[in-house]
């Protein structure tokens, strides 16, 4: 290989990386080459050796450098044609004279034989009906050699029905020589250059030149290529046609203007923007004049929140309609309320892996203001809503605070009964929180739920039963107040409210029952009304994504109205309170409780 430049790629052993220092290093002797490596786990410093700074890298990584000696062997580049060849048709081994056999395969006692592999090798070695091209990894450094020039080799003649080419990891150091590829196959619809480092691409001319050289190109992937949000603005204007941009894993923490006579200003459809370094969708805000896109993909980012105090809010074009938000750092729920007034076109969402979606409760510190009155006590409610899962809860708050055009969440169908039941189980959840509070600060509960006049439009405003700080050495500390309700042979009996001690047991409990409604207390069953939610029998839970799911797990019920036979995930919970010594106060929760009677 020539000598060594700066910028040059190079691949020792396989591993490729970018040269950016030659010369001495203090404390040794010769010539050293700084190298960047493309895996940034594989070096041992980021440039900067014993207190000294020789060159820096464009990785962040703190291991992506090293040093090495100008002699050490590297692997000789390709060129486009060459790696096609070694890939696709590779020459016959030839048995040299004097080597034995191969020795056969051999399970068993059984001779094995290669089925099929002899086709398939004449079917790569037919060049010229090529479709899909994955030269990944096959050290491609230039479109030809001066011997492939002087022989008059053409790729347009060799290979021209290539629709799909992935020239990902490899040794390309300018644009120009992608620029030559193309500009041969007229039938390129799909394009990868993923994990090349390009230098000077604001200053290549080739690229400049590239005419109709990308023409038809829809798809254009530039990840990992560690280029600024400019230079893959500069690459992509180069693609008149082009519909989806990758982008991801450029280390962007924001962007800047887009180009105006860009094509693709207004024909991108598709923007992956993945393991990148936002904070924030201002930090997106040039988007919002992309007029035809319609999916966003901000995987994997730092993502917080959806402004900063110094930038406006941004808005999307109404034509985005799906957002993957999934593995960010979103933890408040006032972001998940604004996201419509950001994106007013969406209808499909991934919010997954975000630190709200893995502790969704509104009754943490971060969701609603602590207050004196609430109780610390451990209660039976508590245990048995951790059960449900906390992802479930994080979806159905997610569907109950998103307006109703959003029909898809985490790849999952969002019937009509899934979201009435997770609005119902949203206002319950409201309405818990209203009770734990005076009056006198009931709008700072409601300040952070901007739907619950809808909610109780759509489903009635619910009672609120605020609770009044006992001393808990007083007796009234010591009494639940039980308001008892039953139905028998279809009728519903007047309700009656009693003051129960904590201390009794269950069987206590049904002989006043039995006292009540004059019943004996073997024949008495006591359910205890949560109020609360939990998933409809027979709903299994699913762990993950959802990825692999293309419905939303609507379940088939009878026929008729009532909410017991509604469908959807979510049924009212009930507790039967079952014979035993366990005290009373153990087996419900709060101070005012509603019981229903049975008769077995």
């Amino acid at each position: 290989m020539t000598d060594a430049t700066i910028g040059q790629r190079r691949s020792y052993d396989g591993a490729l990386c970018t040269v950016r220092y030659i010369g001495e290093v203090a404390g040794t002797t010769g010539s050293w080459l700084g190298v960047e490596w493309d895996d940034p786990s594989r070096g041992k410093h980021d440039g900067q050796h014993k207190g000294v700074r020789y060159f820096t890298c464009k990785s962040q990584a703190l291991t992506s450098a090293s040093f090495v000696r100008p002699t050490r062997p590297v692997d000789p580049p390709r060129t486009f044609l060459s790696a096609l060849q070694y890939k696709y048709a590779p020459p016959e081994e030839q048995q040299k004279p004097g080597q034995a056999a191969p020795r056969p395969i051999v399970f068993s006692g059984k001779v094995a034989e290669e089925v099929g592999f002899e086709k398939i090798r004449r079917q790569q070695a037919q060049l010229g009906e090529l479709l899909y091209v994955i030269l990944d990894s096959t050290k491609v450094a230039t479109a030809y050699s001066d011997d492939e020039k002087a022989k008059g080799q053409q790729i347009g003649e060799v290979c021209p029905k290539i629709r799909e080419l992935d020239l990902s990891r490899n040794l390309l150091e300018h644009f120009d020589p992608v620029v030559d590829i193309c500009a041969e196959l007229l039938l390129l619809r799909s394009l990868k250059v993923n994990w090349n480092r390009f230098r000077n691409v604001l200053e290549d001319k080739k690229l400049e030149t590239a005419g109709d050289a990308f023409e038809g190109v829809k798809e254009l992937a530039l990840e990992d290529t560690l280029l600024t949000w400019h230079e893959i603005c500069h690459i992509a204007a180069r693609f008149p046609t082009l519909s989806t941009l990758h982008a991801g894993s450029n280390q962007l923490s924001s962007l800047s203007p887009l180009p105006p006579s860009a094509p693709f200003t207004s024909n991108l459809v598709t923007l992956d923007l993945e393991f990148n370094h936002f904070t924030s969708l201002s930090d997106l805000a040039p988007l919002s004049s992309l007029t035809s896109l319609k999916s966003l993909i901000l995987k994997k980012n730092k993502i917080t929140t959806l402004t900063t105090p110094t930038a406006p809010l941004p808005a999307f074009s109404p034509t985005l309609n799906y957002v993957d938000l999934s593995y960010n750092l979103i933890s408040t729920w006032s972001t998940v309320d604004s996201l419509p007034s950001s994106f007013p076109g969406l209808t499909s969402l991934r919010f997954t892996h975000n630190p709200l979606y893995d502790n969704p409760d509104l009754d943490t510190p971060g969701s609603l203001p602590p207050h004196p009155q609430q109780t610390a006590t451990t209660s039976t409610s508590t245990s048995a809503a951790s059960t449900l899962g906390k992802t479930e809860e994080a979806y159905m708050l997610l569907v109950a605070r998103l307006p109703p055009t959003l029909k898809t969440l985490n790849f999952s169908t969002i019937t009509t009964a899934d979201r009435s039941d997770a609005e119902m189980f949203y206002l319950s959840r409201i309405t818990k929180q209203l009770s734990s509070v005076p009056e006198t600060e009931e709008h700072l509960i409601l300040e952070k739920h901007p739907k619950w006049k809808y909610l109780c439009d759509s489903y009635g405003e619910p009672t609120i039963t605020r609770r009044q700080e006992v001393n808990p050495n007083f007796l009234e500390a010591r009494l639940i107040d039980v308001k008892f309700w039953a139905v028998f042979d279809g009728e519903e009996t007047a309700a009656k409210s009693v003051r129960v001690p904590r201390a009794f047991d269950i069987y206590a409990v049904k002989g006043i029952v039995g006292r009540l409604f004059g019943l004996r207390a073997w024949e008495v069953r006591l359910v205890w009304e949560t109020g609360e939610w939990d998933p409809v029998g027979g709903f299994e839970v699913e762990g993950g994504d959802g990825e692999e799911s293309d419905d939303g797990g609507e379940e088939e019920t009878k026929e008729g109205g009532g909410e017991e036979n509604r469908k959807g995930r979510w049924v009212k919970r009930e507790v039967e309170l079952k014979d035993g010594p366990r005290q009373f106060g153990y087996c419900v929760d709060g101070t005012e409780v509603t019981v229903r009677v049975e008769k077995r």
